[in-house]
């Protein structure tokens, strides 16, 4: 079945292209990044993975390296100039130029327009937005002078539907989707692409993903996705398979951003 699949992703490596690769996946301490790290490296790529939880981060480096991958950590809040570049300096020296990124990083910050913080505004979007900008800048030098590379954001189907309460989670994804179409239009000329994916209801938190804990009736599908489906698609925007594709965010949500309204609204 569907979610079988899904789980075994991850460790079915599907594009010869990515062998040897260096990438560095934020966020890679749990979840979707950490499926994503997984993914990867079972690609044949060399993954440095950064986070704020150090204890997380190392879990994922223990479960990769255990199937036989390469990988490198650092401790980093994306949204700070300054431990960005300490963290792409580590990465290059320990691993090579960066060939691709993948910014998942995120603050699930979900609040209203009465209790909204600005302080939680500010460092959600510092996270999305900004640490988006500072860690392109910091690879796209390497990438342009090989004429490839790839860049792939993170997005959330809160950027076209919102959730209640969504701000600012949604606002910032909304604001990074448009980045992504912007720098991807900047930087094709030089020979590489950048892409999003928008994950829709992820069931990351169970120990043992089953037929039951999947279900959820309100999605098309009728269950929710899993961080494997979302790293496969990353894999494949990072991949020379998609190579025609580049300012899209591919939105994996099983249907739902295509739905109007849950079953039996209008019936």
């Amino acid at each position: 079945m569907s979610f079988d699949v899904a789980n075994l992703a991850e460790k079915l490596p599907c594009f010869t292209d990515h062998d040897g690769q260096v990438v560095l996946v934020t966020g890679g301490g749990s979840g979707i990044g950490r499926s994503i790290a997984l993914r990867l490296a079972a690609e044949g790529m060399k993954v440095a993975i950064c986070g704020r939880n150090a204890d997380r981060l190392a879990e994922t480096v223990r479960l990769l390296e255990s199937r036989g991958g390469k990988a490198f950590t650092c401790a980093c809040d994306v949204g700070q100039p300054d431990q960005v570049a300490r963290l792409m300096e580590s990465v290059v020296r320990a691993l090579g130029p960066v060939d691709a990124l993948v910014h998942n990083a995120m603050n699930m910050s979900f609040a209203g327009v009465d209790d909204l913080r600005l302080e939680t505004w500010e460092q959600t979007f510092a996270t999305a937005c900004r640490g988006g900008y500072l860690l392109a800048r910091q690879v796209v030098p390497a990438m342009r002078d090989k004429g490839r590379g790839g860049i792939v954001f993170i997005s959330s189907v809160g950027a076209q539907r919102a959730h209640l309460p969504g701000l600012p989670y949604d606002a910032a994804k909304a604001a990074q989707e448009s980045m992504t179409r912007a720098m991807a239009i900047e930087l094709a000329p030089a020979g590489f692409r950048v892409n999003g994916v928008a994950p829709g209801g992820v069931r990351s938190r169970d120990r043992e993903i089953t037929e039951e804990t999947l279900r959820h009736p309100h999605i098309p599908l009728r269950r929710s996705g899993t961080p494997a489906e979302i790293a496969a698609v990353v894999a494949f925007l990072l991949s020379h398979q998609s190579s025609y594709i580049t300012g899209q965010t591919i939105y994996a949500d099983g249907g739902t951003t295509a739905q109007l309204s849950p079953p039996g609204i209008f019936v």
